[in-house]
């Protein structure tokens, strides 16, 4: 029973990983259904600011600190920073929600685009939840 347990434990940090890389999988495929389906390429604006949400703090944050987002001191440019974060995470809701009031895009490509973004950000919580374990 000791070497069952043994092994599961063992297995357990590249299963987090497996399933990590996973949820991010099907956050893309989300992201290009909801643009494939509907035959309609406008919801692909989101997957811009998914790039561009990381930027600011690769930028201007610094790497004195792993927990970026909730630290207090730093100075302006974090602060900058934070703020640009804040309003790519914002955009990236945003923007199917402007597309389909301006009827570009369906409501079923709104959905699966805020769906996608969903499971993103689900990803990268439980990213940030596994990197600070000490038995990862």
């Amino acid at each position: 029973m000791a070497d069952w347990e043994a092994h599961f434990a063992g297995c357990l940090g590249p299963c987090r990983l497996a399933g990590l890389a996973f949820m991010f999988s099907v956050g893309i495929l989300l992201q290009i259904l909801g643009c494939a389906l509907y035959n309609n390429w406008w919801p692909m604006l989101s997957a811009l600011m998914y790039v561009m949400v990381p930027m600011p703090c690769l930028f201007f944050g610094g790497s004195s600190s792993s927990d970026f987002l909730s630290m207090s001191e730093g100075g302006d440019w974090k602060d900058v920073a934070k703020f640009l974060t804040g309003f790519s995470a914002v955009m990236s809701v945003a923007i199917p929600a402007i597309l389909h009031h301006a009827d570009l895009i369906e409501k079923g490509a709104m959905l699966l685009e805020l769906l996608s973004f969903a499971i993103l950000l689900c990803t990268v919580i439980l990213f940030q939840k596994v990197n600070q374990e000490d038995d990862w």
